[in-house]
């Protein structure tokens, strides 16, 4: 039975964690990892600083092949960096196992990852590869997905479904909004870029699966 997970790594073991030895204030959010051969190129989005402190913060990176900016809007930047798959880490775990990410988000306290396997077999095989490596991950969640749940509630991470219940609740989608995404996030315990990420990619979900239905048949 398909089975999601979520774990956390300190942030300077991830990789991307080295921009905030540099820039601490910043968030960080994986858009998608596509393996490419001899590379791992990992889409994502930076807030909380300005792009060109970004780019030097890896620029001298021994695992970086290519940094670059593709997309910005208003204070968040879309960047491409492209690592090599001998850097034994977190990015090129989860390509060698074949296991698909779901969300992730660092700050300088701790990546958070979700994950989601075909059985609790593929996180497991995952886990034991990050134990080979010495990757010091932390199993926070593991839940299976059962029949029963709506495709709507299959499409969100926990994250994002505690994220956009809470915000419902409190009224934030409301005219004028009962409560600042600030507020959200001093209840949740997370930063204000983190809501926003995960209502924006929770409604993202929402309507990807919705509108799926009213598609007309092939």
């Amino acid at each position: 039975m398909a089975t999601e997970a979520t774990f956390t790594v300190p942030s300077d073991q991830f990789p991307l964690g080295t921009v905030f030895k540099e820039l601490p204030g910043v968030t960080v959010e994986l858009e998608r990892i596509i393996p490419s051969q001899d590379v791992v190129i990992p889409y994502f989005w930076v807030r909380g600083t300005e792009v060109d402190d970004i780019v030097g913060a890896f620029r001298h990176h021994s695992g970086v092949e290519n940094i670059q900016l593709v997309d910005s809007a208003e204070d968040q930047y879309l960047l491409r960096v492209e690592w090599t798959l001998e850097y034994d880490g977190v990015l090129s775990t989860l390509v060698e196992t074949n296991v698909p990410l779901i969300e992730a988000v660092g700050t300088n306290e701790q990546w958070t990852f979700d994950i989601r396997g075909d059985d609790r077999r593929d996180i497991a095989a995952f886990q034991e590869r990050c134990r080979e490596l010495d990757i010091p991950i932390t199993l926070t969640k593991l839940h299976a997905l059962t029949p029963i749940e709506s495709e709507a509630e299959t499409a969100l991470t926990d994250p994002q479904q505690e994220a956009l219940i809470l915000a419902y609740e409190r009224g934030y989608f409301n005219t004028p909004r009962d409560v600042t995404m600030q507020e959200l996030g001093d209840e949740l315990g997370i930063s204000q870029q983190a809501v926003g990420s995960r209502l924006r990619h929770g409604i993202s979900a929402i309507l990807g699966s919705s509108l799926a239905d009213l598609r007309p048949p092939e």
